[in-house]
Order: C-alpha cells, then structure tokens, then sequence
C-alpha cells in the first residue's frame, strides 16, 4: 500500500462525512432512522469482536478466546461493571489456554 492510496482513501472519507454533513445539515432525521443509526457502533464492534475470537487467518477456530468471550457476556448480561466484565473474559480465557 502506497502512501498515496492512504491519502486518497482518507480523502475520501472525509469527503463522504462532509458530503453527509452538506446534504442533511440542519434537519432532523425521522425516529426509525435516528434509532437504526445509534445502533450502529454497537454492530461493528461486536461484528469486529467476533471475527477476532473466531477465526485465525482464513480459518474458523474454537479455542479458549470462545470460552473467554461467553463468561464475559454472560458478566455483562449480570450487569456486572466493566472492568469486572474485562478481567473475567480475560481470566477465564487464560484459565482454559492454561489446562489446555
């Protein structure tokens, strides 16, 4: 990757935010469309979350990342603080690497 494909693809971005900006400016969006939007961050990271625990390159796997992942939505399914959520998703995958 060349550091002018960057510079291209960054000034793309910028222009399709901007452009977003321009078109829609003041107005108001309707509630279905404002609801759809704030639900979107959540769906990238969680969609970002799951490739990483389970696959490893091109390959699909089952290994301790899994187990580390269900005790931490299990954790904030409990409401449990963050942190908290973090340190047992963490535990519990290394407890698992450790007897496996």
């Amino acid at each position: 990757m060349t550091w002018t494909l960057v510079f291209v693809l960054a000034a793309g971005a910028y222009a399709f935010k901007v452009t977003g900006l321009v078109i829609l400016g003041g107005r108001t969006l309707p509630p279905v469309v404002d609801r759809c939007l704030a639900l979107i961050p959540a769906a990238v990271i969680t969609a970002l979350v799951m490739k990483d625990t389970f696959s490893t390159g091109r390959d699909l796997v089952l290994d301790a990342r899994a187990i580390g992942i269900a005790v931490a939505v299990v954790a904030a399914w409990r409401r449990v603080p963050l942190i908290a959520v973090i340190v047992l998703g963490a535990a519990a995958t290394a407890l698992v690497r450790l007897i496996s």
